[in-house]
């Protein structure tokens, strides 16, 4: 069976050698951010010693596409079409009467900094963050349960900002203040992959229970238990919890902030969240993401990876593989490998990309020969396979990502598509060099 709980899944990382430990201690300022940036966020840490707290705390869990698809059982070619079979068959939830996660309360008057280290990331950013925590919410009517991560600027106290860059979710926020009501949510610390991966699948496309989602990526139902002082279920076997109230009508300056593009973000005024309940486990693993780094961003890029997938094959049945890249910030860059067909195929999948994104701004379209998961390959077809008068195409004025600086020079960006597949008429001339023979190169070494 897949490790369920984040326990389970670093016993087992560790005696296998995946995980690593840090012993020395390490200052919530800056030093434990240092650490991950490091390994870009791509190696599974656990922090041993934070300066001022008790709790080690965990990070980089989902940060490498294989070791995330191992924590699931799968391979990394399996992710994908693994994440589609989750989508469209969930597994339900199992609701119990209570859990580890209550075997501490805190309830009252307490100060979130005195319980759990709250980390301060970059040199400018306006404070210390929540930046992992995966927030659970039912829709207004109560009855669906969706899961997203939002970062939430420590205020002092019990207080937090919290940025909602959703469309659904801000609505459902209006919709109470416009009450003059709070809306409640929690927020999950310590969970498993599978969990974080399906937190980022589309609640706009798929409308699907998330924990649902993860439940079927681990090939099981994931237990929950209800919260103490909000109408909400939390996994059961997360470590802690954050239980809590968006407040109506109240504002707080929230940022700069190292956004996912290695830029500050802008200054904005963000809805103010109140605490209400703490639970956590006994000895409590804490667990961060670090801003921009490949552990934010390859969970983003998978979802997108399959609405990309899915979107191109509609008008190129014969599309083969997707490829969102972490260079390109996990959302700008794509590279598309086809089976070409026939001439026009490969502007034809670049034009079907960009209406499956409005984030994309560089396409780049390759046969089947062509590795797409291997960059010195795709550069290389471009450089011998594109006529840049004839194969690339620009798109000027389109929409794009409010994340991205350039973008908001105009508030429009250019799309460029790159159709680096050859002509079928001349493929003769393209026939790549090969050995006709396979060897076991540590013979020879």
């Amino acid at each position: 069976m897949n490790p369920t709980t984040l326990r389970e899944l670093l016993d087992d990382w560790e005696t296998r050698g995946l995980l690593a430990r840090v012993k020395k201690e390490v200052d919530p300022e800056y030093e434990l951010g240092a650490v991950l940036r490091h390994f870009k966020g791509a190696k599974p840490i656990l922090f041993e010693k934070i300066k001022g707290y008790t709790s080690p705390m965990v990070a980089g869990l989902a940060g490498e596409r294989n070791l995330l698809a191992d924590s699931m059982g799968i391979t990394g070619k399996e992710l994908i079409p693994k994440l589609i079979e989750s989508i469209v068959n969930p597994i339900p939830t199992t609701k119990l009467g209570t859990g580890p996660v209550h075997e501490n309360v805190i309830l009252g008057e307490f100060d979130l900094d005195d319980l759990f280290p709250i980390l301060t990331y970059h040199a400018e950013d306006s404070g210390q963050y929540y930046v992992a925590g995966v927030m659970v919410v039912k829709d207004i009517a109560g009855k669906n349960r969706y899961t997203s991560i939002r970062r939430m600027q420590f205020l002092g106290g019990n207080r937090t900002s919290i940025l909602i860059t959703s469309p659904e979710l801000y609505s459902q926020y209006q919709y109470y203040e416009e009450r003059n009501e709070p809306m409640e949510f929690a927020v999950m610390f310590g969970v498993v992959p599978a969990v974080i991966l399906s937190s980022q699948v589309s609640t706009h496309l798929y409308h699907t229970d998330k924990l649902d989602i993860a439940g079927a990526l681990l090939g099981q139902s994931l237990d929950v238990v209800q919260c103490k002082t909000v109408n909400l279920e939390v996994l059961a076997e997360a470590e802690i919890v954050l239980e809590g109230k968006m407040l109506p009508h109240i504002r707080e300056t929230e940022g700069p902030f190292a956004e996912l593009a290695g830029y500050y973000g802008t200054i904005s005024q963000q809805p103010v969240v109140e605490i209400t309940a703490v639970t956590y486990r006994n000895n409590a693993i804490n667990q961060t993401i670090f801003p921009a780094s490949y552990e934010e961003k390859l969970p983003m890029a998978l979802v997108r990876e399959v609405t990309l997938l899915n979107t191109v094959r509609q008008v190129i049945p014969n599309v083969k593989d997707v490829h969102i890249t972490m260079g390109g910030v996990a959302r700008y860059h794509a590279v598309i490998q086809i089976d070409k067909q026939s001439e026009g195929d490969g502007k034809q999948a670049a034009l079907a990309a960009f209406a499956s994104d409005k984030d994309l701004k560089h396409v780049v379209v390759v046969d089947k020969d062509v590795d797409i998961w291997n960059s010195d390959e795709v550069e290389w077809a471009i450089a011998t396979r594109v006529q840049a008068d004839e194969d690339i195409f620009i798109v000027p004025g389109a929409k794009g990502s409010p994340l991205e600086s350039s973008h908001n020079i105009k508030g429009v960006t250019a799309k460029m598509g790159i159709d680096a597949t050859y002509p079928l008429a001349r493929a003769e001339e393209f026939k790549r060099t090969y050995i006709p023979i396979d060897i076991k190169i540590e013979e020879y070494l």
